[in-house]
């Protein structure tokens, strides 16, 4: 009898053990923990630090209790990733545990996929982590396969759910508008739902981005606290929701918004939802930023280990009124400023329509000849000559109604039965990508210029118009619902086809300013044009706001006129050029209109970023005193990974009688390096009155430097070399 006790004993702990199987998901500081429980329900239990042992992890999460991918039908009160109308119109769905495995993609890459199947129809889910170990970072994503007898209709498809126990979560997000892109607001949730979207069908992060970072329980400071970051890499429209019940669990979902896009996948098919992105820190939002920004260097981007050209954009010097001659001038004042690349914007195409405006000639890619009798590889040759590269705008996924594209093509565009809405310039309709005519047409647009003219060296590629004119001709009256995903899986696949082609063309990602910026677009592009406003000051609060959860390498900062074009305020040459030094430095600028004095200051600042753009490009990122809490100083500083050079930026915003300035302390020196610390880009001022001493960094970080400003708009950039 004692015998068969024990057997029986071992038999019901091999069961158990088999039943509530665990799975963990690990980088080299944190972990995801998952639960099949003994009915095969995957539960998730857990996101945070790396634990030592899951042995307690269940009796302190007794009341999570929560499906790692929980669907609809069964439970009325429960958050859903899930929703669907399945093959024979059953609107319920229960999915079981299959298997998992996990596979190495290298040393520091894994792959784990997690099989869910309905208990029964032939439909499946799986799960994927890919966790990013040196860099702390899961992208997590779902996999929707349909082998059921006809088509299923996707109503919610998540990327990811999320779960945990608490009284109190504080989200920080970024929203604005044209001109205040990434705006940072904090907001705290007790009870009820909390959702970020976007819905504009192609801008999808100009008036909120999809990005985050949730404390739980308490605010978490920019070095201290527990704190998860998410950034959702989709190019179209998205959702990302925190909702918090009755029992305190907080729930999150984060995926391609259901707006107006109930997609149909047919027998067969598979769906792949796009990544969420996901990293833990225990050291503030200051860690979680570094964790992304080296990620997204390393994994993310097109050659993120590659220096960027200074480069200077035509258009807010001359916009649409130039011609070879004034380029030829402004291509000279490129190469005398310092600059290495010269970008032609808008306004060189089109023969019957020409581009003189915004209204006309988008579509129609031939050289305008009036403008340009010797095309652009004259211009090419012209910048070559001064030993600077060129660069071009497009703006390929638009056209005007007033153009030979449209003449010929009417029915590329999109459209419903209704008149057309147009927009900018009252001209603009959007070409519809889910057609596989107009996806090569697009792919033409990049590769007959590259084709023609090889020595192109960067694309600004453009996009200003949203889908107002929902409907496709091309798409079938009973899949008109897939059109927000088939537009963006269209142009996805252009992109594709255009860096499989050019993989090494720099090419930057604007719409109508900072209206794409987004991982989902990181993966194709080089970088982003954060905002369509120039001004210094703005682009203080804009560029902090951005660098949360992309590196300054992204981050295209122009210097611009003064008064500035969009706001008219007047900044001085110093303070907008050591606010677009903390970025991929650049002019948005006439040189002509410049005084002798801006010249030579500009051309000075522009050989001393060329020294400090390995730290600001690579290093990494420490923010120190925030605007937004701060509004009258700022700073922020980048540190190379040796700890062996670092610049640090400060700002006076705000102007105040007697304003007595703290000690600006510094972050991630080594303590025990010393450092000597000079103050550079200087103009006829000195801010820093301990110039070329050196300083313990241990001192620099506990106690700092004294600045001097005496006007606001005034600004110091201090080098710090360790001996």
């Amino acid at each position: 009898m004692k015998r068969i006790g024990i057997l029986c004993a071992f038999i019901f702990a091999t069961w158990l053990a088999k039943a509530q199987e665990n799975i963990t998901i690990n980088t080299n500081k944190t972990q995801i923990v998952l639960k099949v429980d003994g009915d095969k329900t995957l539960k998730f239990e857990y996101y945070g630090k790396k634990l030592k042992t899951v042995d307690d992890l269940f009796n302190a999460n007794a009341n999570l209790n929560t499906e790692a991918y929980p669907s609809f039908g069964v439970s009325p009160d429960k958050t859903v990733a899930l929703r669907v109308k399945h093959a024979n119109d059953d609107l319920t769905s229960v999915l079981k545990y299959q298997s998992y495995k996990t596979e190495k993609i290298d040393d520091n890459i894994d792959l784990t996929t997690i099989r869910l199947k309905d208990e029964i129809y032939p439909f499946y889910v799986d799960i994927k982590y890919k966790t990013y170990k040196t860099e702390d970072v899961i992208e997590t994503w779902t996999e929707i396969t349909n082998k059921e007898k006809g088509e299923v209709t996707l109503y919610d498809y998540a990327s990811s759910y999320l779960a945990f126990v608490a009284p109190k979560a504080y989200i920080t997000h970024f929203h604005g508008n044209w001109g205040t892109e990434f705006t940072q607001e904090e907001t705290a949730i007790e009870r009820g739902t909390f959702t970020l979207e976007n819905t504009e069908g192609i801008r999808n992060s100009a008036k909120d981005n999809a990005s985050f970072f949730l404390s739980l329980n308490k605010k978490a400071s920019e070095d201290n606290g527990d704190i998860i970051a998410g950034s959702l890499a989709w190019t179209g429209n998205w959702a990302i929701t925190f909702s918090q019940d009755a029992v305190k669990k907080f729930n999150i979902t984060a995926g391609i918004n259901n707006y107006g896009s109930d997609y149909t996948l047919g027998k067969g098919q598979k769906f792949t939802t796009p990544p969420l992105i996901l990293t833990y820190s225990t050291q503030g939002k200051g860690q979680a930023s570094r964790n992304l920004h080296s990620y997204a260097r390393k994994y993310k981007m097109v050659d993120g280990d590659k220096e960027r050209k200074i480069l200077l954009n035509s258009w807010e010097g001359v916009y649409f009124n130039f011609d070879e001659q004034k380029l030829v001038e402004l291509i000279d004042d490129t190469h005398n400023i310092g600059a290495e690349l010269f970008v032609l914007d808008d306004g060189w195409f089109g023969n019957k329509y020409p581009r003189n405006n915004d209204r006309d000639g988008l579509g129609d890619w031939q050289v305008n000849k009036k403008k340009l009798p010797n095309g652009i590889e004259y211009l090419i040759d012209q910048a070559e000559k001064r030993g600077i590269k060129f660069g071009i705008w497009i703006e390929p996924e638009m056209v005007d109604a007033t153009s030979e594209l449209y003449d010929k093509h009417p029915d590329w565009v999109m459209q419903s039965s209704r008149e057309l809405v147009k927009g900018r310039g009252k001209s603009q309709l959007v070409l519809d990508l889910s057609n596989p005519k107009v996806q090569d047409f697009v792919f033409n647009v990049v590769d007959d210029l590259l084709t023609k003219h090889p020595r192109i060296d960067y694309i600004k590629w453009d996009a200003n118009s949203n889908i107002a004119n929902y409907g496709s001709t091309y798409l079938s009256k009973e899949k008109q619902s897939n059109l927000y995903v088939d537009y963006h899986l269209g142009l996805q696949s252009v992109l594709k086809r255009i860096r499989d082609k050019y993989p090494h063309i720099v090419m930057q990602a604007c719409s109508s300013g900072g209206g794409r910026v987004n991982y989902g677009f990181l993966q194709y592009f080089n970088e982003f044009w954060t905002s369509d406003d120039t001004d210094a000051l703005q682009r203080i609060y804009t560029q902090w706001g951005m660098s949360n959860f992309f590196p300054a390498i992204t981050m295209a900062a122009h210097v611009s006129a003064s008064p500035n074009h969009q706001t008219k305020r007047i900044i001085p040459i110093k303070f907008r050029f050591d606010v677009a030094m903390t970025g991929r430095l650049g002019l948005e600028i006439q040189p002509k209109t410049m005084t002798e004095k801006e010249l030579q200051f500009s051309k000075s600042a522009i050989e001393l970023y060329k020294e400090i753009r390995p730290v600001v490009q690579f290093g990494d990122l420490y923010r120190v005193l925030s605007p937004y809490e701060n509004k009258r100083l700022a700073s922020l500083m980048y540190v190379d990974e040796q700890k062996q050079n670092a610049v640090y930026f400060a700002y006076y915003l705000e102007n105040s009688v007697r304003e007595k300035f703290p000690a600006f302390k510094f972050k991630g020196l080594d303590p025990d390096k010393k450092y000597k610390v000079v103050e550079i880009n200087k103009d006829g001022k000195t801010h820093f009155t301990g110039e070329n001493k050196t300083y313990n960094g241990s001192y620099l970080m506990e106690v700092g430097v004294n600045l001097n400003f005496n006007d606001e708009y005034d600004s110091a950039v201090l080098k710090l070399t360790a001996l």
